[in-house]
């Protein structure tokens, strides 16, 4: 009689195999669900996860062995199995895609050696003490008080919306109820939509939980980190997790709080593979696993004010800034009234003064436009060519910088050629403006008539490609050391600028040709995002 048993195990089979979700296969001992194994499938031999439920009945004869089970590794618990499962059931992906999608690739390539061998690195740097003290947290405001109340108040089974307007002091409502969770053993996942927000973020959660364990994830870190950082949530020796949109699958066996930051963002929406929604499926986990969800934006989503309106979720209120400040003046100017001028950035002349005034004051100001590279397409004013993407339908960028042309939707990227591709013609153009040709026009237009330039800085996408790139620049900002700092969305939400008394938007409306049917819903948001990043200080 044989002691075999059968199992199943989701793994990442080709999606043209017509394969079921799991496979089933045989094991030498009983194993828990969740367990991961390394499984053969075809000539290939990959990672796995033991999945819950009832084999197949397939002849023993038909079923392979598993190659090794993952012992070191205690079993990723049922909630994150369950989570799994209807993700894939609700966006219509092969379970085992899914599963192994969400998991570090660097635990993929590893057998029970190494990963025994990671372990004994990461229990021995986990033991080492922290020894640095916390910061004291400061009174809440009455504000922020009150939204604490309620928010002790309400059930955790109710998600909570915090609608506060930019500078209002949401994040101490974030501490403050993470503090609540760690102090009752629970652990706190804090989402945040863009990579360039976990630095600052994280820097503000150690430095309040000083003695805690703090760990990133995001794909700006290398495949080790990325995995040392998922192993200390999964084991349970990280108290915060701070990450992006796939650090919502991080297995936490303590789950407490999920805060996700400017829950309106789209960013939180992954468009490759496997596709989700991270906003929607944090709210899904915490109720699986019965902790509290905090969603907090200045310009809640639509979907998230109507279930607030509906009495699904929880809203609480910050409708002021802290310390009095103010909100900022919007003022519209309509350049068709304005004089035309040759070379000039689409700038106003009275943006162009109160620019002058800030620099002469020592403040500084943020003209954002959002759109990276120096022109949106070359143009030949002979035969009409344009600058197109051969591979697909979007127009390649001009980047001068390097002399190159890039498609910004499939990456395709070739040098700028000598000459119009059909008809010879020397005299090829650039139309538009990007980042990098409104940041050359700023600097020729502020110039003083001594010749000395204003001290500008730009941060977009290809600025701060490089590793701590982006730090070094957001240091310089917040040292004072820039006077006009030209940036794309990246720098219009979640910063805190202190210096910051100016921001022009440049030609936002364009932002309303785009297919997408919540463009107008998406550029109010960001105009607001944008205008919060001015007078965030008190003082006049």
């Amino acid at each position: 009689m044989s002691t075999m048993q059968r199992i199943k195990v989701a793994v990442e089979a080709p999606q043209h195999a017509g394969l079921e979700n799991t496979l089933d296969y045989l094991s030498e001992q009983p194993l828990s669900p969740g367990t991961l194994v390394r499984a053969p499938l075809g000539k290939r031999e990959l990672l796995g996860v033991v999945w819950a439920g009832a084999p197949g009945d397939w002849p023993e004869g038909e079923l392979k062995p598993l190659s090794a089970v993952l012992s070191e590794l205690p079993p990723l618990d049922p909630a994150w199995q369950d989570l799994v499962t209807f993700a894939s059931a609700y966006y219509q992906r092969g379970l085992g895609e899914l599963a192994m999608s969400v998991l570090p690739p660097e635990l993929h390539k590893l057998d029970a050696g190494q990963l025994a061998l990671r372990l004994r690195k990461l229990h021995k740097a986990m033991a080492q003490p922290l020894d640095a003290a916390p910061d004291t947290p400061p009174p809440p405001s009455a504000e922020q008080a009150e939204a604490l109340a309620q928010l002790e108040a309400t059930p955790e089974a109710t998600p909570v919306l915090l609608h506060g307007v930019t500078g209002s002091g949401k994040t101490e409502v974030y501490l403050n109820a993470a503090a609540r969770a760690l102090e009752a053993g629970r652990q706190v996942l804090v989402l945040v939509p863009e990579i360039n927000l976990t630095p600052q973020l994280e820097a503000r959660f150690a430095a309040r939980f000083a003695g805690r364990r703090i760990v990133s994830l995001h794909s700006g870190l290398t495949p080790a980190q990325r995995l040392r950082s998922w192993l200390a949530a999964h084991l349970g020796l990280a108290d915060l997790v701070l990450g992006t949109r796939l650090a919502v699958f991080t297995p936490l066996p303590r789950l407490g709080l999920i805060v996700v930051d400017e829950e309106h963002d789209p960013s939180y929406k992954q468009q490759e593979g496997a596709r989700y929604s991270a906003r929607d499926l944090a709210v899904y986990r915490a109720r699986l696993q019965g902790a509290r969800v905090l969603l907090g934006s200045a310009t809640p989503s639509l979907e998230s004010w109507q279930r607030a309106n509906e009495g699904r979720y929880q809203r609480l209120a910050l409708p002021s800034r802290i310390g009095g400040a103010l909100l900022p003046r919007v003022r519209l100017v309509d350049m068709n009234q304005q004089p035309k001028e040759r070379g000039g950035a689409g700038l106003s002349p009275p943006l162009l003064a109160a620019i002058r005034e800030r620099i002469a004051r020592g403040e500084q100001s943020l003209v954002f436009l959002n759109r990276r590279g120096y022109a949106p397409v070359l143009h030949c004013a002979d035969c009409g060519w344009k600058s197109g993407c051969p591979h697909c339908s979007a127009w390649r960028v001009f980047h001068k910088l390097d002399r190159t042309l890039r498609c910004h939707h499939c990456g395709f990227t070739e040098r700028v050629p000598r000459a119009c591709p059909d008809c010879g013609n020397l005299d090829i153009a650039p139309i538009g403006r990007g980042t990098e040709r409104l940041e050359e026009q700023i600097g020729t237009l502020l110039a003083a008539s001594d010749g000395t330039l204003p001290r500008i800085a730009r941060i977009d996408a290809d600025s701060t490609r490089l590793k701590g790139s982006l730090e070094a620049q957001l240091v310089a900002v917040h040292a004072g050391e820039v006077d006009v700092l030209v940036g794309t969305q990246m720098v219009t939400k979640g910063h805190d600028f202190r210096r910051i008394t100016l921001v022009a938007a440049v030609n936002p409306d364009s932002a309303l040709f785009s297919s997408d049917f919540r463009a107008p819903e998406r550029l109010f948001a960001l105009l607001m995002q944008a205008a919060g990043r001015a007078g965030r200080s008190a003082e006049p």
